[in-house]
């Protein structure tokens, strides 16, 4: 089953974003307001796979909400529902770990575009695929889990950090570009930002770089992308 909770308090675009979210075969549950939605998601015993989630909520805001729901589960997936004018919200959601965000107005197509890009990912977590690890320098990465070790130590990831790791780990030395790693962690139909790219990888060197302010593994190749470099 296709869970999916939506957090949005003005009425008229949760109506909309429910019945076009109905209509690409998800069971939608709604609410208002950031308590109803911790509620909501501690009464289905944290079943959903995705949590559309707005910003300016009444009562506890988008951004809290996002932080206790990704407390609970580092595969959830999250996207936040932004405005034209919260730019820095976006980034700072990014940071508190969701996956990505939609800005308003969205068309239907756009909507369940980025619903199913997540949606896909957290069904590949749960796939248990085949024994494959990965080690580079004190990394090791095991596919069948999809976590990684650093010197014998797990790192706490989302789904969208393994993603981008994993892939930057396979192309070891190789140059990355952003539109590239975009395409393979979102999905070639998405349409988010390549910037979105910048602020993941910005919070996976504050988790795996010793000095995140001067990386070593995860390397910026100036006006084009990254690359890993064990």
């Amino acid at each position: 089953m296709k869970r999916i909770l939506v957090v949005e308090d003005e009425e008229a675009i949760r109506d909309f974003v429910v019945i076009n979210l109905q209509r690409g075969g998800y069971t939608v549950t709604d609410v208002a307001t950031g308590e109803q939605a911790l509620a909501a998601f501690a009464e289905a015993g944290g079943d959903f796979d995705v949590v559309l989630l707005d910003i300016t909520l009444p009562g506890i805001d988008g951004f809290q909400v996002c932080k206790q729901l990704r407390a609970q589960s580092d595969t959830l997936g999250i996207i936040f529902l932004t405005a034209k004018t919260q730019e820095m919200d976006k980034v700072s959601g990014l940071m508190m770990g969701a996956d990505d965000y939609v800005t308003k107005p969205f068309s239907p197509s756009e909507l369940v575009a980025r619903v199913d890009a997540i949606y896909r990912r957290v069904m590949l977590a749960a796939s248990a695929p085949r024994m494959v690890i990965i080690e580079s320098g004190p990394f090791v990465l095991n596919a069948k889990s999809r976590t990684l070790h650093k010197n014998g130590v797990l790192i706490d990831l989302t789904q969208v950090e393994y993603q981008i790791i994993e892939l930057l780990m396979r192309h070891h030395g190789v140059a990355m570009e952003r539109t590239t790693i975009l395409s393979e962690v979102w999905g070639a139909q998405v349409y988010s930002d390549a910037k979105i790219v910048d602020v993941n990888i910005r919070r996976l060197r504050v988790k795996i770089e010793d000095e995140p302010s001067n990386p070593t593994y995860i390397q910026t190749v100036w006006g084009y992308g990254y690359k890993w470099c064990p």
